[in-house]
């Protein structure tokens, strides 16, 4: 899919949401290099083109109570389209899945997951992930650190 033309000024719109996504539209302005009224237009214009799709805060899950995160590798029985979306449905419905991606490969998904402690993603495990239909194996890998964590895309390379 080609990228829809974004000029500098874009870019640096959407660069500077990303890093701030509070900030006020005068001082975007500002730092574009545009007056509030067109800049104003051009994230609004930016948002009805699809480029933004929301706004949200960056909450620290180990502050929050959060200590364990584990990723989760789902090998399914049937890669059916109806079966795929199923199990696309379950993982919607599971709190504790905070990211999931279907893959091409030895794995069909891969679930980033959230728990409070070990215990509780224990029993989210056998409870749900590993008892869910269609389910033929399951994997984790409990994370150590977290090496980095940036959200969006990598404007600076579309320049």
């Amino acid at each position: 899919m080609k990228r829809a033309k974004l000029d500098e000024i874009d870019l640096h719109i959407l660069r500077e949401l990303q890093a701030d996504g509070r900030i006020t539209n005068v001082e975007l302005a500002k730092r574009v290099g545009i007056s509030a009224p067109p800049c104003l237009r051009r994230v609004r214009a930016l948002e009805k083109a699809g480029f933004i799709g929301g706004y949200h805060a960056q909450l620290e899950t180990r502050a929050l109570g959060f200590e364990v995160t584990v990723f989760a590798m789902v090998g399914l029985h049937s890669q059916a389209e109806l079966d795929l979306q199923g199990f696309e449905q379950l993982v919607v419905s599971w709190p504790l899945v905070r990211e999931c991606y279907m893959l091409n490969g030895e794995i069909d998904f891969i679930l980033k997951c959230v728990a409070p402690d070990l215990a509780s993603f224990q029993i989210f495990l056998t409870e749900h992930l590993t008892s869910a239909p269609n389910v033929a194996s399951v994997r984790t890998s409990l994370t150590i650190r977290e090496s980095k964590n940036l959200p969006g895309v990598p404007i600076e390379v579309l320049d």
